[in-house]
């Protein structure tokens, strides 16, 4: 299988790239777009901040060749919150493969810590990523933005209000928290994206 990491200035793309050789998969990371077209599977993985990133996505017009890819595509973290329509992250337009907007969480109490890391739940499960036994599992977040849920929620966390852990339309799949990071279960949603 030929499995294209998006390389741009994202900084956990090795740890996706190991995530990967853990599974069996030897990716490739590219910025060339006829390797990302041609690839079985892209992951867009990201860390980092929306505003410079999607400067430099545009730059290398990247930002027209993701929103164009036609097979399965996986955005992780950043890399979800830049497919949404706009980021509260430097007031940015951002891809808009999902018709939802991306907000800062604010604190509503002592203990509500930005950003929000560490481990957590996914409740409300759908499939494609996830299958019934992912329920109430807990993978690893680290972000201070967050999208709310809405209409391409496929999977729901609860960190200071629901939001949206995961997003699906068409070929386009998103995780706001991350898989590589998140041990076994995180093994098992790569495993079902790449059977996709």
């Amino acid at each position: 299988m030929d499995v294209a990491i998006v390389k741009y200035n994202a900084g956990n793309i090795y740890s996706v790239n190991y995530a990967l050789k853990r599974l069996g998969i030897e990716a490739t990371i590219t910025a060339d777009p006829e390797l990302l077209n041609k690839a079985d599977k892209v992951i867009f993985p990201g860390v980092g901040e929306a505003e410079t990133t999607m400067n430099y996505l545009k730059e290398q017009k990247l930002d027209v060749i993701i929103k164009n890819l036609k097979q399965p595509v996986l955005g992780i973290c950043l890399g979800m919150q830049l497919m949404c329509r706009y980021s509260e992250e430097g007031d940015v337009n951002c891809l808009g493969i999902f018709d939802t907007d991306v907000k800062r969480f604010i604190p509503q109490k002592h203990e509500d810590k930005v950003p929000h890391m560490g481990w957590n739940t996914i409740t409300q499960v759908k499939d494609g990523l996830f299958n019934a036994e992912l329920e109430n599992q807990f993978v690893y977040f680290v972000h201070s933005y967050y999208v709310p849920v809405n209409e391409f929620t496929a999977a729901t966390t609860e960190y200071i209000h629901p939001f949206s852990a995961s997003l699906h339309k068409d070929n386009f799949y998103a995780t706001q928290f991350h898989p590589e990071k998140s041990g076994s279960v995180g093994e098992i949603i790569l495993n079902n994206f790449l059977k996709l």
